[in-house]
């Protein structure tokens, strides 16, 4: 998670100076008043202020000092007649606002109580505690689902006669009991009695309590300015008039509650998920979705399956990886490479004007060793293998989602959603609903909404070009400090020294470049997501969904560009138009473009995977584990206690870490990009999924310790699936398909060293009588005369290095001399209809493939569908019915009602 960022949503939203002079608003039950800024604050009767009660020395406690209300959300400011800066009476007007917000706090049925702090007598926390009134009439309006009845269908294990072995991994039943089933339903004050309402303490979890409170405390006003009105927590903790609001933690992370009520669920999350000693156990989702609500609960749940889905994919990678380890023995090109008789006589061309001087090709022999790993059958059967799991992980995962929207009540989300307060702020212009006719608000017009796209869609293109210039410079790096260090390192290897052995031109200029093209990648990234958070604030998404989800497409399409486009560049552009050493193609008219080693260009992708992988996962688990331990750490240390000081638990809180908006966000977006590099890239390296897997073991229980011991805690959010990360993953999965034929076609040689074997090796091209591999390198390698340099305007580079006239280099071309000289051969149009063959044969097997996979596997499964309708059905029958009972007792009244009237006006005339 990227600490630095973190709070830039709430730093960067609402930048207004809010304290500009304007008219404050006071809610009664009946009324509005506004209020005039000016005027002392002793004659202002209208202001309802929270009560100030003492600490009551319970550092557990969750309640009032009454010790029967219950803190529902937490709110801090720091006494404006405190503090020592009062530039131009500032002190003054944020305490009328924060006055005015606490008075219509109050008027909306929430009921306050202020504390001073026991170690900063500057600071005042508000509890916050919603009374069952407003509770029920807000479950109303935000449509939010409550237990019917206990749910009655019977839940099968997924694993029958493995329950023995599985026990291990599951957490400890005793301590996290099994969440009850409820059959649920929209919650309305009318049909109350309907509900499962055993306490009302307790009807209303925690969570949803929360929700509710921070539901209110968004839409409250506290000022009115050039008729628009100011409201909500965000604004008023973003302009400092609050320092912080949250809702509270249950106890300590490490020891239970004093508070036998407590349930003590931080502790048990501790020491059964984020603990070290729990790192082989499965997570406790249910619990997890309960503490800190459904959008926390459905990321461990899809990162929890992520990894386990790697799993095999990993087993399968390392398999791939030792089949090539132990096969390296068996390459013959290598070994031909190695070869002081063959690789040794062979001289090649330099690869750079002046400094580069002619070379033997077994300087790349430790390099040509280590390919052999990688460039195998064993990577064609992965990459075709991953095309496969892929597809298997995304339909497998809709089936698991289906079933968490059923177990977690968010099967009908969409209908709960409402706006945000900040579009909401914004809704100045009337227009008429095309589908109920009546009038509705809107931030802007149509004209309006096509200029703000326009704009939003122009500054992200740009971003993206400046990413691409980047590369470009990284490039034009690659061909200037080649040529450096093709001047400075030893021409000839020494079979002692291993430096000398392992570190040639090619390798050292890969190695560096990579490193700064890891650092540029950094630097982008940090800048750009402030630039994403102000083009989608400026855009203005109606709901938080859809705000997630528009700065979710503008950051993925950046980090795509930003952490792909080197790799891009490696795998299908280095190498490819070079011309050849009589007529070479440069950059910008000054430098020559890139060449491959021999054996091509994949190890150098290889390498560019490993470094930007490890950097990153090591960059992420620096910013995810010190920073916030450290920033508490100063924060402890800061804090200034002449003895041991019982500080409450609100206090507790406000110490920890804030938790911004978008912190999950940034956990999507990490685990999105390694998902990338093991899919699009996993030709070239089959043990990313290995690298991605540990990373994953680890990054769960990092995750779950920065919850749950460095952070404050999370206003519970609903979600209902993992957004719009997952069509990003299935357009990944698609472009996958493609990336790794197109590595396996013109970054490896495979498909070259298959042509020469089963075509060149023996007649009419070759002199062999049987298939063979010998003679390979030969083969592949063209033959220049160095004084056929075409070029007319520069000078011969090749004059004067040496007493040489023929050198070798890699493209398949007709020697000097031939009719058709340094033309393409024969052997090179075999080449590439094999390559373009192998593409699409390779692309419509895969297609085809997971086309059958997806139509095969439904999204939901059939266990679930019959669930959903289950409940349905027992939901309708059980407030149908119940509204048949009301309806029956009440006409039951009527009807006895009426016939006493009758009976009354009978009786007198008969008599």
């Amino acid at each position: 998670m990227q600490m630095m960022t973190r709070n830039v949503l709430l730093n960067m939203e609402l930048e207004e100076d809010d304290d500009e002079d304007g008219d404050i608003v006071l809610e009664n039950f009946d009324q509005t008043i506004v209020c005039p800024t000016f005027g002392s604050l002793e004659n202002q009767q209208d202001f309802r202020t929270p009560e100030f009660e003492e600490f009551n020395g319970k550092p557990d406690s969750l309640f009032f000092t009454d010790g029967q209300r219950r803190i529902d959300f937490v709110l801090v400011y720091e006494d404006e007649s405190k503090k020592e800066n009062n530039k131009k009476g500032t002190n003054e007007k944020q305490k009328r606002k924060r006055q005015a917000y606490e008075s219509n706090l109050i008027c909306h049925g929430l009921q306050l109580e202020a504390t001073r702090s026991v170690s900063d007598d500057k600071l005042v926390f508000v509890k916050v505690h919603a009374p069952w009134e407003v509770l029920c009439t807000y479950a109303e309006i935000m449509h939010i689902k409550l237990p019917l009845k206990p749910n009655d269908l019977k839940t099968r294990s997924a694993f029958g006669t493995l329950n023995w072995f599985t026990k291990v991994l599951r957490v400890n039943e005793s301590l996290i009991k099994p969440e009850q089933e409820f059959f649920t339903a929209p919650f309305e004050k009318s049909r109350m009695n309907d509900f499962y309402i055993l306490d009302r303490d307790s009807f209303f979890n925690p969570a949803t309590r929360s929700r509710i409170v921070y539901f209110i405390l968004s839409r409250v006003k506290y000022q009115v300015m050039n008729n628009v009105n100011k409201f909500g927590i965000n604004r008023l903790v973003s302009s400092g008039i609050y320092k912080a609001a949250f809702p509270l933690h249950d106890c300590k992370f490490n020891y239970e509650s004093e508070d036998p009520s407590c349930p003590s669920e931080r502790y048990l999350l501790y020491r059964e998920w984020a603990h070290p000693r729990s790192i082989y156990k499965k997570q406790p989702l249910d619990l997890i979705r309960k503490y800190y609500g459904e959008k926390i609960g459905i990321y461990f749940a899809w990162l929890g399956y992520y990894t386990q889905m790697l799993l095999l994919a990993a087993v399968v990678g390392v398999a791939c990886f030792l089949y090539g380890y132990f096969d390296q023995d068996n390459c013959t090109w290598s070994k031909e490479v190695c070869d002081p008789d063959i690789g040794g006589q062979i001289l090649m061309c330099p690869q750079c004007d002046r400094l580069c001087p002619f070379w033997r090709l077994n300087i790349t022999c430790e390099s040509s060793k280590k390919l052999c790993i990688f460039d195998s059958f064993g990577t064609l059967v992965f990459a075709v293998f991953m095309g496969v799991w892929v597809t298997l992980f995304l339909e497998f995962w809709k089936r698991r989602q289906a079933e968490l929207e059923y177990e977690w009540d968010t099967v009908e989300l969409q209908q709960e959603e409402q706006a945000r307060p900040e579009y909401e702020a914004q809704c100045n212009h009337v227009v008429i609903n095309e589908i109920t006719q009546e009038e509705e608000r809107i931030p802007f017009t149509t004209c309006g909404k096509c200029i703000r796209i326009t704009l939003c869609a122009s500054a992200v293109f740009f971003w993206i070009l400046l990413i691409i210039a980047s590369v470009i410079g990284i490039i034009v790096y690659r061909l200037s400090v080649f040529i450096v260090f093709s001047a400075t390192l030893p021409k000839n290897p020494n079979g002692t020294d291993p430096i000398q052995k392992y570190l040639t031109p090619q390798m050292a200029t890969s190695i560096t470049a990579s490193i700064i093209s890891f650092i540029i990648i950094m630097i982008l990234n940090t800048i750009y997501e402030k630039v994403a958070i102000m083009i989608t604030n400026f855009e203005l998404p109606r709901t938080q969904t859809d705000y997630e989800n528009s700065l979710t497409m503008k950051m993925f399409l950046f980090q795509f560009v930003n952490y792909y486009s080197s790799c891009f560049y490696i795998a299908f552009f280095k190498g490819k138009f070079v011309g050849y050493p009589g007529d070479p193609v440069y950059w910008l008219g000054k430098y020559r473009n890139e060449e491959c080693d021999p054996g091509g260009c994949l190890l150098e992708l290889t390498t560019q995977l490993t470094i930007i992988m490890g950097g990153k996962a090591i960059w992420n688990n620096i910013q995810e584990v010190l920073l916030p331990w450290v920033m508490n750490l100063i924060g402890r240390y800061k804090r200034v206690s002449g003895s041991e000081t019982i500080t409450p638990r609100w206090e507790q809180d406000y110490h920890l870490q804030p938790m911004g908006k978008l912190g999950l966000f940034y956990e999507y977006l990490e685990m999105i990009i390694q998902f990338g590099f093991v899919t699009l890239f996993v030709a070239s390296f089959p043990l990313a999924p290995l690298l991605a897997l540990v990373n994953n073991i680890l990054e769960i229980r990092v995750d779950a310790w920065k919850l749950t011991t460095q952070f404050r805690r999370m206003v519970p959010e609903k979600a209902q699936d993992i957004g719009a990360w997952q069509p990003i993953m299935q357009g990944i999965a698609i472009l996958a398909v493609v990336t790794n034929a197109m590595i396996i076609a013109f970054t490896s040689d495979m498909i070259p060293r298959l042509v020469y074997y089963w075509s060149f090796s023996i007649p009419p091209y070759g002199d062999h009588t049987y298939y063979t591999m010998d003679g390979y390198i030969n083969n592949t390698l063209s033959v220049f005369n160095i004084t056929d340099f075409k070029n007319t305007d520069k000078e011969n580079p090749y004059i004067g290095l040496g007493n040489y006239t023929l050198c070798r280099y890699r493209d398949f071309r007709n020697p000097p001399g031939h009719p058709q000289e340094y033309k393409h051969n024969i052997y090179y149009w075999h080449v590439i209809a094999a390559k373009l063959a192998f593409i699409i044969v390779m692309e419509h097997v895969i297609y085809s493939v997971k086309f059958f996979i997806s139509y095969a596997i439904p999204d939901v499964s059939k266990t679930t569908k019959s669930k959903i309708k289950r409940e349905k059905y027992l939901t309708q029958k059980l407030l149908h019915e119940s509204h048949l009972k009301d309806l029956t007792r009440n006409m039951g009244l009527i009807a006895e009602r009426i016939g006493g009237v009758a009976d009354n006006s009978v009786r007198p005339k008969l008599e």
